[in-house]
């Protein structure tokens, strides 16, 4: 039985490549490992809901070199107007009465693009808003992994699914990965807290499993550690990524470290990346706004000064 299956689209250009990926990330897919050597470049995308489909045209219509439906077809118009390259054709037209939007068109370096999608009644560009996202790029971060030695059977899965996800979005696993390992779940949040407080890591994976039993025993610590590791959050300003399983039966927690419903760890892995990279996006801009704050008041002082000469 075919396990899963990655749809490959190939650029005609260097030029294309770049634009291409470019566009992907700004229609919202997460962006994973990116590679290139001496035959090209590849790169991963991850979109919160993915399904291979197959298609016959009725009609002849021009062979696009990929085909892509989306949730927002009029912002994804709006993204390839803004960087003025050619429409091909738009089927549905602009107006919003129709249910629908497909329309293709071309990169500089000739890769042919058709989108089709449901239509929305307002898009973000209608409002003049635009999100703030971290990527999924690893390269140059580093990271802690926590992980609980009890229940060690579904923990090192974990394990090796948040591994698999670091390496994939490109971190570099000997000098950039540390792992810790605790007794149990309940060691989780101490040990994330003083990882986070050493201000080594861009960010912390807590990898743990939780089985539920005769007595109260469970609750009570799945509730101290859901309360220890968002408290090593909000007072560390470090975002930690909760791969902590809080399964009924050895069952659920199997098929969530790596059968019918993934690998958690994995899942973790990719959380921790994205908020890593959301966390410099907000710092960065914040030292911005401030630098631009100082600048205005400089200028208000200077201002100031010159009425009063005057």
């Amino acid at each position: 039985m075919i396990k899963w299956v990655e749809q490959t689209v190939a650029a005609k250009s260097p030029a294309d490549f770049k634009l291409l990926k470019d566009l992907l990330s700004s229609l919202g897919l997460r962006q994973g490992h990116v590679d290139e050597n001496a035959d090209g470049q590849s790169a991963e995308f991850f979109p919160s809901r993915l399904k291979l489909g197959i298609i016959s045209m009725k009609k002849e219509r021009s062979i696009a070199d990929l085909y892509l439906t989306v949730s927002d077809p009029d912002t994804a118009f709006e993204l390839v107007r803004a960087r003025k390259w050619k429409i091909v054709d738009d089927h549905s037209g602009p107006e919003q009465s129709h249910l629908a939007r497909s329309f293709s068109f071309k990169l500089p370096g000739g890769t042919h693009i058709a989108v089709l999608g449901p239509r929305l009644t307002g898009t973000a560009f209608d409002q003049g808003l635009g999100a703030m996202e971290g990527n999924l790029s690893a390269s140059g971060k580093r990271f802690a992994v926590v992980v609980s030695r009890f229940n060690s059977f579904i923990t090192e899965r974990l394990l090796a699914g948040a591994l698999d996800g670091l390496a994939r979005s490109g971190a570099k696993l000997k000098p950039d990965v540390t792992i810790v390992r605790v007794p149990g779940a309940f060691e989780i949040p101490s040990a994330a807290r003083t990882l986070a407080e050493t201000n080594q890591y861009d960010a912390i994976l807590c990898i743990g499993c939780l089985l539920r039993g005769d007595t109260a025993h469970y609750d009570v610590i799945v509730n101290e550690v859901t309360r220890g590791i968002g408290q090593s959050v909000q007072e560390t300003g470090v975002p930690h990524a909760f791969g902590v399983l809080t399964c009924d039966t050895l069952e659920q927690a199997i098929d969530r470290a790596g059968l019918k419903m993934g690998n958690k760890g994995f899942e973790a892995a990719l959380a921790a990346v994205e908020m890593a990279n959301l966390k410099k996006a907000v710092v960065g801009r914040r030292s911005l706004v401030a630098g631009q704050t100082k600048t205005r008041k400089r200028a208000g002082k200077r201002s100031g000064k010159t009425s009063l000469r005057r």
